[in-house]
């Protein structure tokens, strides 16, 4: 990987050490000139007749297919949604979960999770991961199961500290009771590698604003094909209907789509199908070094303050700068290096891409206060 070159793909590392991308990735130069592009053309010639509906499905389709290969997913378990949060919501009301279901999750989920089902009115139970080794995790997770238990609910990893979960013992636990196994994948997909087919797990959420460097409002959820028929659609739209024949039936189509909410524009389809080509044309290789920066953040860091992060994580970095968190993230942010705070919390995160060069991470220990 020539990291000259994929820095030169992302104009704002000139001029800040962007180390946010747990919550907004930085675009690279080809996914806006690609957005650009497609709303030069929807200005000039307007969005409307056949041949504008046929590009639409075209780059809903490859949509599908790059995310599908970026899950190790076929195309047809792959549902456009436009964040993790709707397809958790899509889920959880799918599912028809209700005030007398339990749920299991840990004490470290986002609210994008969270939230979705409280409003369902769900009995979620907590689980604490803080400390645990990936065994207890599991092995907490299984003595809490019970013939209440409608749905378990856990983040691949962990949007506080980077954690890595062990989702592959926890599906192989439900599915042997029975109990489908909802993973956040907010913070994993195009941060490390995944396969929602080697993990066995039953839906996997997907941000594209995040580690796939896309635009806002992308994403995707993968369904497991045993369960598309099992899922209820609870949000449809015209692009989950069979036929448009007002005169016949109700029909959904055979695949996940059918859970395809409803439209993202096509400026955003095509800055996240670039966003996906510049990330694919790295190779595996960007996942070992992003790793391998992140650790490095993590041992520098830890010389000087309270780390929370473990080693040999993601590439989420976690630590208490000391003093006030909102006032430190706001120095950096001055001194050009960008970090986020944590509401409530005296912890500052850093987010490492495989895009960061040793420089910016030597920024972020040099704005520091001692």
């Amino acid at each position: 990987m020539n990291l000259d070159a994929v820095r030169a793909e992302l104009p704002v590392l000139d001029h800040v050490a962007y180390l946010n991308t747990g919550s907004f990735g930085p675009l690279p130069r080809r996914a806006v000139d690609a957005m650009v592009e497609q709303q030069q053309i929807e200005l000039e010639e307007g969005r409307s007749g056949h041949a504008y509906w046929d590009v639409i499905h075209e780059a809903r389709s490859a949509m599908r297919a790059a995310l599908a290969d970026a899950l190790g997913a076929s195309e047809q378990s792959v549902a456009l949604a436009r964040s993790t949060t709707e397809a958790c919501n899509i889920v959880v009301s799918g599912l028809g979960l209700g005030p007398d279901d339990e749920v299991l999750t840990t004490d470290d989920e986002h609210f994008g999770l969270l939230g979705a089902l409280y409003v369902a009115g769900t009995r979620p139970e907590l689980v604490e991961t803080g400390g645990r080794p990936d065994e207890e995790i599991a092995a907490a997770i299984e003595a809490r199961l019970t013939k209440q238990t409608r749905l378990v609910a856990v983040s691949h990893v962990t949007w506080t500290t980077g954690r890595v979960l062990p989702v592959r013992e926890i599906a192989s636990l439900c599915r042997s009771r029975d109990v489908p196994l909802l993973v956040d994948g907010a913070q994993s997909v195009g941060a490390i590698p995944v396969d929602v087919t080697a993990l066995g797990c039953d839906f996997y959420t997907v941000s594209g604003q995040k580690w796939l460097l896309g635009p806002d409002a992308t994403g995707a959820l993968y369904v497991r094909p045993e369960l598309v028929e099992t899922l209820a659609v609870r949000f449809p739209s015209g692009y989950a209907l069979a036929s448009h024949d007002p005169a016949a039936p109700i029909a959904f189509v055979l695949g996940a789509d059918r859970y395809d909410p409803g439209a993202v524009p096509l400026p955003s389809l095509r800055g996240l199908l670039a966003s996906l080509s510049f990330a694919a044309e790295q190779g595996d290789e960007r996942f070992g070094r992003a790793r391998a920066m992140a650790e490095r953040c993590r041992e520098l860091l830890a010389e000087r303050y309270d780390v929370l992060t473990e080693p040999d994580q993601a590439t989420l970095v976690s630590f208490r700068p000391g003093g006030d968190p909102e006032e430190a993230v706001a120095v950096l942010a001055e001194k050009g290096v960008v970090v986020r705070g944590f509401p409530g919390l005296d912890w500052i995160r850093a987010s490492i891409g495989f895009w960061t060069s040793e420089d910016e991470i030597d920024r972020l220990l040099a704005a520091l206060p001692s």
